[in-house]
């Protein structure tokens, strides 16, 4: 639950961020009050896109019955992927992402085309969204009963954090800094993605895809062992295993490199 929970926590932070901005502008610039109705319809219509692809995914993995282990493998190397491009994107975009918007939003208000406004909130919610979906896919996939409420609830605690994490940093430096935040879980996510990349390749394995070459390594399970609780939720987010294969071990230096 804690992937769930730290995904949708992360993700919902992102989009809230770029809605934020572009909210504030809007309300502090007389000439932006009539961008309003344009930036909500953008965030509703990003909302709809992301449910649309989360259809799409559960409708493509249900018509691969006899592919569906392999459709479920590729959507999580995907998101893995797609957490190391997330990375790179805000370590590029992230210092200069406010004044970028700002300007966007300067040039609509002199054209009085709001259109622009609404293309950047959907875009937003729905690549967060998206992605949230493509993280989640897998899991969801194989979920049911009990165990979907409680990735349910994860996830509307996460989206909860969200919110107060979004506003803890609204009041700037005093307690959190932005730098702080995307720099620390900037090392989550990748560490997450790593998570993700082994589990794929695990995955591989055990279809006679991938040799496992030496199974196991090694056996650390004196030490943390990672079917406990606390070394499940140590697996879940960093990759760690007790009992790895050589195949594996290589896996985790590829993703790292």
């Amino acid at each position: 639950m804690g992937q769930v929970l730290f995904i949708v926590w992360r993700e919902s932070v992102e989009a809230l961020l770029v809605v934020g901005i572009l909210n504030a502008w809007l309300n502090h610039n007389p000439a932006g009050r009539a961008g309003k109705p344009w930036l909500w319809g953008g965030v509703a219509l990003g909302i709809a896109m992301a449910i649309a692809l989360a259809v799409a995914l559960f409708t493509a993995g249900s018509l691969m019955a006899g592919a569906q282990d392999y459709f479920q493998t590729a959507m999580v190397f995907i998101a893995a992927a797609l957490i190391v491009q997330m990375v790179l994107w805000m370590r590029e975009h992230g210092r200069t992402l406010k004044k970028e918007l700002e300007s966007g939003l300067s040039e609509k208000a002199a054209s009085g085309s709001w259109w622009g406004v609404t293309v950047l909130a959907a875009l937003a919610i729905a690549r967060e969204g998206s992605e949230t979906v493509v993280f989640l896919y897998g899991m969801l996939a194989e979920a049911g009963g009990m165990e979907l409420v409680k990735m349910a609830g994860a996830g509307a605690a996460g989206l909860a954090l969200a919110f107060l994490t979004f506003y803890v940093l609204q009041l700037g430096g005093k307690v959190l800094s932005w730098r702080l935040f995307f720099r620390v879980t900037e090392i989550m996510l990748l560490l997450l993605g790593a998570s993700l990349f082994l589990s794929g390749v695990e995955k591989l394995i055990s279809m006679d895809v991938l040799p496992a070459l030496v199974d196991p390594l090694w056996d650390s399970s004196a030490l943390l062992d990672d079917m406990s609780p606390v070394g499940g939720v140590v697996a879940a987010l960093t990759g760690y295993r007790s009992h790895p294969a050589l195949t594996s071990l290589l896996a985790y230096l590829l993703f790292w490199g």
